[in-house]
């Protein structure tokens, strides 16, 4: 008995971090017909990044404009923007995010592609991706291995969950809003000590983003950063 509830506690947990993209949480509603891309069965691999970008033509303003659609968005359960509600799931809020610029982030993806891949794959066609250097906000962060997306145990599930820069702070920290579980939050991720918690002074650098499990310990944001993605252009933001 003592075991089944522990499990139970830590099933309890997983739901408040991963993002269930590929499987979303609850039932799927939105409007559009979209469903999930079928989970691939086997070891998934981020796609490599191959051909010339082709540049989104999308209004003056529209880096403002994603950025504070998706801060008016932390704190709640749902995403819905303009009247349209997308999946409650990470890619459901970079997905209604970019919506407001008439810009689908799907339509690169491949039959077996989980949603986070095909946005990658979207984010290669028409923009920028990069692991080095400052971000900026509205560009995309892509994560690996945040949760067993295939569920055979191994470390093998790819391109996982996604989020949105919100902001950098002197120090590096960068603030990424994203949708887990428990709604729409922002993470710290600093990617000079992408294994290190909390500084000396107890200031968050890296949040956690996967729960510890047999054999495996907590696994934090910067430990599992793969690359942002700018598909923007660059403009500057009004300050906070």
């Amino acid at each position: 008995m003592r075991s089944m509830r522990g499990g139970l506690l830590l099933a309890l947990a997983l739901l408040t971090l991963g993002c269930a993209t590929g499987r979303p949480l609850g039932a799927v509603r939105l409007d559009d017909g979209y469903r999930p891309f079928a989970a691939a069965p086997t070891a998934i691999e981020v796609p490599a990044v191959t051909g010339t970008p082709t540049p989104l033509d999308v209004p003056a303003g529209a880096r403002t404009r994603v950025v504070e659609t998706a801060r008016a968005l932390v704190g709640q359960r749902r995403v819905e923007v303009g009247g349209k509600r997308f999946g409650d799931d990470c890619t459901g809020l970079v997905r209604g995010v970019y919506s407001q610029l008439g810009v689908d982030l799907m339509t690169a993806g491949q039959p077996q592609d989980n949603g986070v891949t095909a946005i990658w794959r979207f984010a290669a066609r028409h923009g920028r991706l990069y692991d080095g250097g400052r971000p900026v906000a509205g560009d995309l962060v892509f994560f690996r291995e945040t949760y067993d997306l295939n569920r055979d145990g191994a470390v093998n599930d790819g391109l996982t969950h996604i989020g949105l820069v919100d902001d950098v702070e002197p120090d590096g920290t960068v603030l990424v809003i994203h949708r887990v579980a428990r709604g729409v939050v922002r993470y710290r991720m600093n990617l000079a000590t992408p294994s290190v918690a909390r500084d000396t002074a107890g200031k968050v650098l890296n949040d956690g983003l996967r729960l510890p499990r047999a054999g495996s310990p907590q696994r934090l944001t910067g430990e599992l950063f793969v690359a942002f993605g700018t598909l923007l252009p660059n403009e500057r933001l009004a300050t906070r």
